[in-house]
């Protein structure tokens, strides 16, 4: 039997409680603590909510456990990061209020699929997210400290209807620049398992596809280079633009350098004319997408990053799943100092509404992606 649970209340940690979580923290764990700098970070920076539990003797509130919980700009999901029960305080339910109460927050954000991490050897922990309706979705290698493996859980916290996610192998950028590469490797994988998802692949992707200039530093990669790189690698491709070019020309002050740009626009122009690429002058709407998955391919979409990280910049990410609320993307950047993991970037919800929102960029109003299918079906075709 359990122990009785006390009187408690729950309230949002500000930074006077640092000290307390700080002790707390080094009582739960002996590894993988968060440390004081961490918290006070999270509470100042982070786009986070910790939340404390107090017991209430007649003398003076105690500490007994903190949840804390990750929100992710622009998408509909947030994470327990950490849930902390003081070893006085176990067997009173506290860990179950504490998921409770993560929930209840989450859809206050407007979440609908909260995510979690724990470890391979904590069978009461997970058992208790399994009876609390938790699906484990994956595993994560070498996890923790001390070499662990972590098993991933969800939880949907709104019904919407059931969708197929596509199996898309998944691959972190290891550059700022080279999201796109990253992006077309993990399409690519997903359609022929021969391909490398490896950093030397992934740089020379980036060698062929890129611009040479962006608005900031090293060159990305566009629409016709990532399409030229997709179709020399033997697959079909298709690519809507609203925009002839050349793109990203506006967001660059040199004159030498809008020159350069032109011309590598000019360059990928004439290359792409020349393969049997099918190229579509006008946006590509969500209807577009969800036909490009149900016909077995694998959908690329440029977005502006504003919505995700406050920057404001182009970025490629990868279509997974649609329903009939959410667009699924494998995001293949992950933000650490966001206190992120790949386990955050992988199948993210993103609604209807936001993704369309984001699925634009810079002055021009670019909307551009383009759809990755089996080498086979450029015989279908």
């Amino acid at each position: 039997m359990g122990k009785t649970i006390p009187p408690f209340h729950l309230r949002r940690a500000d930074l006077d409680d640092l000290s307390a979580l700080v002790e707390l923290e080094n009582r739960c764990f002996t590894a993988d603590k968060l440390s004081r700098r961490q918290l006070r970070w999270l509470m100042q920076k982070g786009h986070s909510a910790i939340q404390l539990l107090e017991v209430t003797p007649p003398d003076s509130p105690a500490l007994a456990a903190y949840l804390l919980l990750l929100f992710h700009r622009g998408t509909a999901l947030a994470r327990i990061y950490s849930i902390a029960v003081d070893p006085a305080w176990r067997g009173c339910g506290f860990g179950e209020r504490l998921m409770q109460e993560a929930e209840s927050l989450a859809l206050s954000k407007g979440c609908s699929t909260l995510r979690l991490e724990v470890r391979t050897d904590n069978s009461r922990a997970i058992e208790l997210y399994e009876r609390m309706g938790y699906r484990k979705f994956g595993q994560y290698a070498d996890y923790y400290e001390d070499h662990t493996d972590a098993l991933r859980f969800q939880k949907r916290l709104r019904k919407t209807p059931a969708t197929q996610v596509r199996e898309v192998p998944y691959y972190q950028q290891t550059l700022p620049f080279t999201c796109g590469p990253a992006s077309l490797l993990m399409a690519m994988r997903a359609l022929d398992e021969r391909t490398e998802m490896t950093r030397q692949h992934e740089l020379q992707i980036w060698r062929e596809a890129t611009t040479i200039f962006m608005t900031t530093g090293h060159g990305g990669c566009g629409p016709r280079g990532l399409a030229l790189s997709a179709w020399k690698r033997g697959f079909d491709v298709e690519l809507w633009l609203n925009v002839e070019g050349p793109l990203f020309v506006n967001g660059v002050r040199n004159p030498v350098k809008k020159e350069v740009l032109t011309m590598v626009h000019q360059d990928f122009k004439e290359q792409l004319e020349a393969t049997g690429v099918r190229e579509h002058l006008a946006e590509v709407t969500q209807f577009d997408l969800q036909q490009v998955l149900e016909a077995g391919g694998v959908p690329l979409v440029l977005i502006s990053s504003w919505r995700f990280s406050r920057e404001k910049s182009p970025h490629w990410v990868v279509v997974t799943a649609m329903d009939e609320q959410f667009i699924y993307l494998h995001d293949p950047e992950v933000d650490e100092e966001d206190q992120k993991t790949s386990v955050d970037t992988q199948h993210v919800p993103v609604s209807r509404l936001e993704f369309s929102r984001m699925a634009c960029f810079g002055q021009e109003k670019l909307r551009t992606a383009l759809a990755v299918f089996p080498a086979a079906s450029r015989q279908d075709r």
